[in-house]
């Protein structure tokens, strides 16, 4: 019998040591369920963490002495431990100590600074001009955190659910770098009033490599109490009481964040409307159109003579059901057809002098339209009458795409609104009726080439999705929740990235030009969102569809055009800016009158 061993194959008395591996974790499960505190590092560390992450602060004043070569390795040896999404190791920590080249950074914050004050109410631009941005110029380093994210985010661990988990993880070497600097008495300073693609052709970043900002690094000329927008009175810090939620998000969840956005300043509207009285014609004489033009140029900072047409395109099951006489393939055979140039939104915004960006945002098929910007749903999408159009994963996601190519549109000018998609007339009138509180026999047209019983079938459909989605839509809680609501439960891509588009092109200072009733919900939908969109925004026609006109007194807006187009595709909207933009340029040539 072998020693240890009973006759039964246990163990008998003997006891054995447990192997207890050289490398690794040499702990054993009794050792951990014994003591699970016993990996903490001590109450003195504790208290040292608390100290550096209380004292954190965003420096603006620095002084121009040299930081050590150790202490600059120690920081970003802090950053490249930092935890990263399938440990990918995205950042990319650029070094810059070249004072021309910290000039023109700092050139580059100054300007968009400018800009962005000329969109805050008049105390929250004074205040962004108050704040000191010296320290791109005074601090001895700047440190550019790049993000490569060439990698396909189906190929790292984690992205494929969290797309934008590579910036979190870049995000996260900024903060082990700010608290390593803090402890070693650095001051770090993270400036974000920049231009992204600016900053990326600064230093010459390909395609797919982000920038997240600029950090000043260098001893502090400032020693400063508490967060200094706290100080400077722009906000205060929020109790965590109020910023924890259990279990789930509930009514007693904190109210969203402030935006200090602004309409046309009054003194531009005034002087635009002086500048048209000196013309040589009667006050108003081009009625709706001179009170549409005073709006754009009491919006613009430089002369508009042009613009781009934002043409999103998507299917919606709810097409499934009948509710149109075409077949859900036309989508895709317009959307090529904006691509090539040739469809009569693509024709239209040519002929009106209008740049074009189509937008896949959900076209039927598993690749997208070749040619368009992919911008298309993760998740599965419902029709309406059973199930939600679209999670709120995605109507967030379609949001923030929609911001940012609003914002790079508004670069040319005008930002017109326009829409491809089989069955989102019924989709429109679902959304239009939860907006609005139409009916939905009041709110359903019938639509191109549709007969008596399909317009049945689309108010019957309205219907149950209005009876649906009222439970969820009836909890929301502020405008804004209540508009990503109506996305969720009654939306699509198209407007949901739409609606992003507004946002964005608002931000970036630009006029709105709405289509129909699809092409102008977007609008309706970003003024619950924030409210001071409205300014920005211009009824382009009046359409066929019942329920637009409603939507229009919703806005507040007169349309340039009644047409009764069935058109889509942002037809009208291109119609109506290209009377814009020859208003405009009748402005600065005809001829003026004398005292």
């Amino acid at each position: 019998m072998a020693r240890g061993f009973s006759e039964g194959g246990g163990g008998g008395d003997q006891s054995w040591a447990r192997p207890v591996p050289v490398i690794g974790d040499a702990t054993s499960a009794r050792t951990r369920r014994e003591d699970p505190a016993g990996w903490a590092m001590g109450e003195s560390v504790v208290e040292a963490l608390e100290s550096v992450v209380g004292a954190r602060r965003d420096i603006r004043r620095f002084r121009p002495d040299p930081v050590p070569t150790e202490l600059l390795e120690a920081v970003l040896e802090a950053g490249h431990r930092a935890p990263s999404v399938g440990h990918s190791q995205p950042w990319r920590f650029i070094v810059v100590s070249d004072q021309a080249t910290r000039d023109k950074a700092a050139h580059l914050a100054d300007a968009a600074r400018l800009a962005q004050a000329d969109h805050l109410t008049e105390d929250r631009a004074a205040r962004l001009l108050d704040l000191k941005l010296e320290g791109l110029r005074e601090a001895p380093l700047g440190i550019v955190v790049a993000c490569d994210r060439r990698t396909p985010a189906l190929g790292v661990l984690g992205r494929a659910t969290f797309p934008d988990a590579d910036l979190w993880s870049c995000a996260t070497a900024i903060e082990n770098m700010w608290l390593t600097a803090r402890a070693h008495g650095l001051g770090m300073g993270w400036v974000t009033l920049f231009d992204p693609a600016d900053l990326a052709d600064l230093f010459g970043l390909p395609e797919g490599v982000v920038t997240l900002g600029w950090l000043c690094l260098g001893w502090p000329d400032e020693r400063p109490p508490e967060p200094g927008l706290q100080r400077a009175g722009w906000s205060t810090k929020t109790p965590l009481a109020d910023v924890v939620l259990r279990e789930r998000w509930s009514e007693s969840a904190p109210a969203r964040p402030v935006s200090h956005l602004r309409g046309p300043d009054e003194h531009r509207l005034v002087a635009a409307t002086d500048d048209a009285d000196d013309l040589l014609a009667p006050p108003d004489s081009l009625g709706v159109l001179d009170r549409a033009l005073n709006r754009v140029v009491a919006l613009g900072d430089r002369p508009i003579d042009g613009g781009t047409l934002v043409l999103a395109s998507a299917d919606h099951p709810v097409a499934d059901l009948g509710v149109s006489p075409y077949a859900v393939s036309v989508t895709r055979e317009v959307t090529e057809a904006a691509v090539a140039g040739t469809s009569m939104g693509a024709v239209a915004a040519r002929t009106a002098g209008l740049d074009l960006r189509v937008v896949d945002a959900g076209v039927r098929g598993d690749d997208p339209v070749a040619g368009a910007i992919a911008a298309r749903p993760r998740d599965p999408q419902g029709d309406l009458a059973s199930a939600d159009a679209l999670t709120a994963a995605d109507v967030d996601a379609l949001l923030a795409t929609g911001r940012d190519l609003g914002r790079r549109s508004a670069e040319r000018g005008l930002v017109v609104l326009g829409e491809i998609g089989v069955g989102n007339t019924t989709v429109a009138a679902a959304v239009a009726c939860a907006l609005t509180g139409l009916d939905a026999v009041d709110a359903v047209g019938l639509g191109a080439g549709a007969d008596a019983a399909i317009l049945e079938r689309k108010r019957a459909i309205v219907e149950a999705a209005l009876a649906r989605s009222a439970p969820s839509l009836t909890t929301a809680g502020s405008p804004a929740d209540r508009a990503k609501a109506i996305l969720a439960a009654l939306g699509g891509p198209d407007l949901a990235l739409l609606t992003g588009v507004v946002l964005g092109a608002v931000e970036g200072g630009a006029p709105v030009i709405l289509d129909g009733l699809a092409g102008s919900l977007p609008g309706l939908l970003a003024t619950r969102i924030e409210p001071a969109v409205q300014a920005h925004l211009i009824a382009g026609q009046r359409s066929r569809e019942r329920a637009h006109a409603a939507v229009l007194r919703a806005l507040g807006l007169e349309p340039l055009l009644t047409l009764r187009l069935r058109a889509g595709e942002g037809v009208g909207a291109c119609l109506a800016a290209s009377m814009l933009l020859q208003g405009l340029r009748m402005r600065r040539l005809a001829a003026r009158t004398v005292e």
